[in-house]
């Protein structure tokens, strides 16, 4: 498994072409240099001739909805947590070392979302506000909607102090299915299933999500992890997009 550049998943497999995805490992990042707020092209695993577009991530909730085609000269310098488009030939990316990559397509409407969510992101809905916009913006209907959760940190090895397990109590209603308490008191999140949770609760289909069940602080062949190595050494890249229209 070292060797593993890009991951993929079936929740898009049967979509006919209409969606390029991809999550990322730390073989795949040595390889790129995706700016931050500036159009890339050639990153390896997206769409041939896309524009790729990251952004600053400030572990909000906000999301930048990218309605318009790029080009080289655009730049865009905000914060942002989430990144929509419907644009044929841009694909949206996020960077995660621990966080949850969260990919999402509308096939119907013909939309897409890339979305950076650690514990404040998924406390703060970041998910359920993400599909909001998708509703209101582009008239996505969530039982529409497929999705998957990319690798991070696992409910393994993701232990949170008191501080955050109390913002996760007041934020989070359904607390007690995402937190297992252990020996000596230590609490371990699950924060993928938290965003699950979260989804389905937002009108979202069970069976239109997948998870990926890997691990960022177990799989250090795989993965940076921030929280295994007391520093970012690196980042992941997932993205998502529409690949050009062909004439």
């Amino acid at each position: 498994m070292a060797k593993v550049s890009v991951i993929t998943v079936p929740a898009f497999a049967d979509t006919r072409g209409s969606v390029h995805h991809f999550f990322g490992t730390r073989q795949h990042t040595m390889a790129h240099d995706l700016g931050i707020g500036i159009p890339s092209r050639g990153i390896q695993g997206a769409a041939p001739s896309a524009w790729t577009l990251s952004v600053k991530q400030v572990h909000g909730t906000e999301a930048l909805v990218v309605d318009r085609t790029l080009s080289s000269a655009d730049r865009f310098m905000g914060g942002w947590d989430a990144l929509v488009t419907n644009q044929p030939g841009v694909m949206v990316a996020v960077r995660t070392a621990d966080c949850v990559p969260i990919l999402m397509h509308d096939p119907v409407q013909g939309v897409v979302a890339a979305i950076h969510a650690g514990w404040r992101g998924a406390v703060g809905a970041i998910v359920p506000k993400t599909l909001a916009l998708l509703e209101e913006r582009f008239g996505s209907h969530p039982k529409q909607i497929r999705f998957s959760i990319g690798p991070s940190a696992g409910a393994c090895c993701y232990e949170v102090d008191e501080p955050v397990l109390e913002r996760v109590r007041q934020g989070v209603p359904s607390w007690e299915k995402v937190v297992r308490i252990g020996n000596g008191g230590k609490a371990k999140l699950n924060l993928k299933g938290l965003i699950k949770e979260q989804a389905v609760a937002y009108g979202a289909t069970p069976q239109a999500i997948t998870i990926v069940n890997l691990c960022t602080i177990c799989q250090e062949d795989l993965f940076f992890s921030y929280r295994r190595e007391g520093k970012v050494n690196g980042t992941m890249i997932s993205a998502i997009g529409l690949p050009l229209k062909r004439r």
